[in-house]
């Protein structure tokens, strides 16, 4: 292992609450659409990439209205998190902290642009990480994404933490071993490893 990449959403931190409200907020206020958008749907449909959650979430609306409205939806969820950070999972800095001593650290998501930059402002994390990308910045979906870290930084034996059976498929086509952050909003069911918190990375990437 020469490098960690990780996923954002139920693997650094869990945003779905204040998404949620913020997501509800606006739809209601600016779409006049009585619609609300929990927590719990979030996590359901976190990790897909954009287009598909906006078809999930407004199958009567068409391709373009749907992008248009999920796209606001989103510049309103970046104000809610840039004033109130989401929670991070325990110990989260701290095992943050040890592993890029260690390691070069990456975020790949299937996010909007300025998702992951909300992340690291809110958080104050960007020291640790070398570099991210998501769909936002590329066009390209997750595994491409992956790729495209991998061979950009030329890392030889990078592993991927994520939550998610998308996680999991994107790291099978990019030829990455995945470990399964079981914590987090999904299920996976062969991952080259499983971690139940954070610091569970430590004693499995920094063998004593």
């Amino acid at each position: 292992m020469d490098s960690i990449i990780f996923d954002v959403d139920g693997t650094l931190w869990d945003s779905t609450d204040i998404v949620a409200k913020a997501w509800t907020q606006y739809l209601r206020e600016k779409e006049h659409m009585e619609i609300e958008i929990t927590s719990k749907r979030l996590m359901s449909l976190f990790g897909q990439l954009l287009p598909d959650i906006s078809k999930a979430l407004f199958p009567e609306l068409s391709a373009s209205e749907q992008l248009r409205i999920i796209e606001a939806c989103c510049q309103a969820e970046h104000e809610a998190l840039c004033k109130e950070c989401a929670p991070l999972y325990e110990d989260l800095e701290k095992t943050l902290q040890i592993l890029s001593q260690k390691f070069p650290l990456f975020i790949v998501s299937n996010c909007q642009a300025g998702y992951i930059e909300v992340f690291l402002k809110a958080t104050g994390f960007g020291k640790y990480f070398k570099g991210h990308l998501c769909p936002g910045d590329t066009g390209m979906a997750k595994a491409e994404n992956i790729s495209r870290i991998v061979r950009d930084f030329q890392l030889s034996s990078p592993v991927y933490v994520g939550d998610t059976m998308g996680d999991y498929q994107a790291c099978k086509k990019a030829g990455v071993p995945f470990i399964f952050a079981a914590y987090g909003f999904g299920d996976v069911p062969a991952p080259y490893a499983v971690i139940q918190k954070p610091m569970d990375l430590i004693p499995l990437c920094i063998p004593q």
